[in-house]
């Protein structure tokens, strides 16, 4: 009985240290998304096209994807996304959401990889707001072109609901995520909110920004909001 109270005891110290530990990771990961997004849209030529990004209904974040190698079906990465707001001005509060599977052709050994997606239509973005949905199945994904423009993109490219982007140890490009499986992480939601509310309510909720994701809207809101 002693062991057991001593176990619980110290279960109960804990908490409190799990959970800043966990706040801190949170804080750490939507300041690496945020770097993400200023750094791959200002790659020079290789950056993610401006009209494009300026015709996202929704943007998706994943700093530090990491490839799981022999561990299939391993978790490679969590991240973000936020979408436009009704009125088209600005950009919601953000959603959390993981990331597994799929080809990651480009990832490199065991290197990590930061990915930006673009939902370009309203059904990409019903897809975004469900439970789950699979890159390249339920939602038609391509690796997006890069550049200034989109003059140059390819026609797969065009309908595609999801375009999706990568920069792994300084260089640029498109990746092709086929088969990666995006799931809502309401772990993280309940975090940053304080309560229990999936990705469908904070977007279409009129949820107020958490002070600790306002760095990352308005960094998205000097990068394209329409006006």
């Amino acid at each position: 009985m002693k062991f057991i109270s001593g176990v619980m005891f110290a279960a109960l110290l804990a908490a409190p240290l799990f959970a800043e530990n966990e706040s801190k990771e949170l804080t750490q990961r939507l300041a690496n998304a945020t770097e993400d997004l200023q750094a791959m849209m200002n790659a020079s030529d290789k950056s993610i096209p401006q009209d494009l990004l300026n015709k996202a209904s929704c943007i998706v974040v994943i700093p530090n994807l990491k490839k799981g190698g022999f561990i299939v079906g391993g978790e490679y990465g969590a991240g973000f996304f936020t979408c436009r707001k009704p009125n088209g001005v600005g950009w919601s509060a953000p959603g959390n959401i993981k990331m597994t599977g799929g080809k990651f052709g480009l990832l490199i050994g065991g290197a990590e990889t930061d990915v930006v997606m673009l939902v370009m239509n309203k059904t990409g973005m019903e897809h975004l707001l469900s439970d789950k949905f699979t890159l390249g199945g339920e939602a038609s994904a391509a690796a997006g072109p890069v550049g200034r423009n989109a003059s140059a993109m390819t026609d797969a490219e065009m309908h595609a609901e999801i375009l999706t982007y990568s920069r792994q140890r300084g260089l640029f490009g498109g990746l092709d995520l086929a088969g990666a499986a995006v799931t809502q992480d309401t772990d993280a939601n309940k975090q940053m909110y304080g309560r229990d509310i999936s990705n469908k309510e904070i977007v279409t909720g009129n949820v107020r920004t958490p002070a600790i994701a306002r760095d990352f809207v308005h960094t998205l809101d000097r990068l394209s909001s329409r006006k």
